[in-house]
């Protein structure tokens, strides 16, 4: 299969924006599903809503809060700009933030549940045995869980990877900057004569989404036999 220049320029765009969204949600989303898997406090609830809002939000609706957000006017996005130089709107980062935002419930809820499968009595001893709060998340709950910690961030990764709403809401459609696959394939498809070119586009789409999937289970399974399981 031979892929133009924009073709290329998108998918390496896409694998790029998905990384980087990925990696800097994951530390958010450990911290997230402990919260939501080993506290008890009020509002608790809301916040498990709040989390997953982005799954069942329209796109253009989360798309257009992070504008309010993170715009160059936006609450947040004046005061990183102004201090840091820091823009969001218009570019790669955003494209990047928006990914993490619709992809985050899913990272969230997979580890969590890992967490929950955790037996906390585990965690009990090994504190009886001296070994302190932060030494015992990294020693044995983390580890613990990281079928799920796989699977999530596989899964989150997959899903920023087919991102179209809130990116094209917030960071617009810019070659080369903001077009990943699907806002390249909604181009094309809507430019006459480029059906071959979005088919092409929506192939290669399906088979990094099915590769994921693959590598998270294939990863799932590798994790559960290095714990015994």
């Amino acid at each position: 299969m031979i892929l133009s220049d924009v073709e290329w320029q998108a998918v390496e765009l896409s694998l790029k924006v998905s990384a980087i969204a990925v990696l800097f949600s994951l530390p958010f989303g450990i911290f997230l599903a402990w919260l939501l898997a080993r506290c008890q406090f009020r509002g608790k609830a809301l916040l498990d809503s709040l989390i997953h809002l982005p799954l069942v939000l329209p796109p253009v609706v989360v798309g257009y809060l992070l504008l309010l957000s993170f715009g160059r006017r936006g609450w947040l996005g004046a005061w990183l700009y102004d201090w840091f130089g820091i823009s969001f709107a218009f570019s790669w980062r955003g494209a990047a933030l928006a990914a993490a935002v619709v992809a985050l419930p899913l990272m969230v809820r997979a580890i969590r549940l890992a967490l929950e499968a955790v037996d906390p009595k585990l965690e009990q001893a090994a504190r009886t045995l001296g070994a302190g709060r932060w030494r015992v998340f990294f020693t044995i709950t983390l580890p613990l869980t990281l079928p799920g910690l796989i699977a999530g961030t596989v899964l989150a990764f997959a899903r920023s990877l087919g991102e179209f709403g809130a990116t094209i809401t917030f960071v617009s459609n810019i070659p080369g900057e903001t077009r990943t696959i699907p806002l390249a394939m909604f181009t094309l498809l809507e430019t006459p004569g480029a059906e071959v070119n979005a088919a092409r586009l929506c192939l290669i789409a399906i088979i990094l989404a099915l590769l994921s999937l693959l590598l998270s289970e294939w990863l799932a399974r590798w994790g559960r036999k290095r714990l015994g399981g």
